[in-house]
């Protein structure tokens, strides 16, 4: 009964990744972009199977959107290195920066690349500090009080 509740809450957060996504599509694809979904990246603080459900919501995702194979795979695989770290270090404040530091270096270091823009000495530096502060933007205005309002409604009465 447990591994059922498990997998259906990684289908759950896999679904609603992509959910938001293309809800929001004008703001989760571009090179400046606030991906709402990335909220869902701190969901590892609470349940191990956020880890595959996030990556499999970041797969679906970013292969319907407009950057082709390069971001479903290195966007997946930084989804999946920062969901595993928060899932590490979940009992620290730490947890939060993750999916900020990893998407905004990984993320932020190819766009440039496959997005079209013309590529200066300053181009790369500033697409990771866009990407980061769109995912600070995503964790700390929604994530955290996601996580926070989650262990509310989960703590024994």
């Amino acid at each position: 009964m447990i591994q059922v509740r498990s997998m259906v809450r990684a289908g759950v957060i896999a679904g609603a990744y992509v959910a938001l996504c293309l809800l929001l599509a004008p703001f989760s694809y571009k090179v400046v972009q606030v991906r709402v979904a990335e909220s869902l990246t701190v969901l590892p603080i609470l349940w191990a199977e956020a880890v595959p459900g996030l990556a499999v919501g970041v797969l679906v995702a970013n292969f319907v959107g407009p950057f082709g194979w390069v971001d479903v795979i290195f966007g997946t695989l930084a989804t999946l290195l920062a969901a595993v770290l928060t899932r590490k270090y979940r009992r620290s404040w730490v947890a939060y920066a993750f999916p900020i530091v990893v998407n905004g270096v990984v993320v932020g270091g190819y766009l440039p690349f496959i997005s079209g823009l013309a590529i200066h000495t300053w181009t790369v530096p500033a697409a990771m500090a866009s990407v980061a502060a769109g995912e600070a933007v995503a964790v700390i205005l929604f994530g955290v009080p996601l996580v926070h309002a989650l262990r509310r409604m989960l703590a024994p009465r």
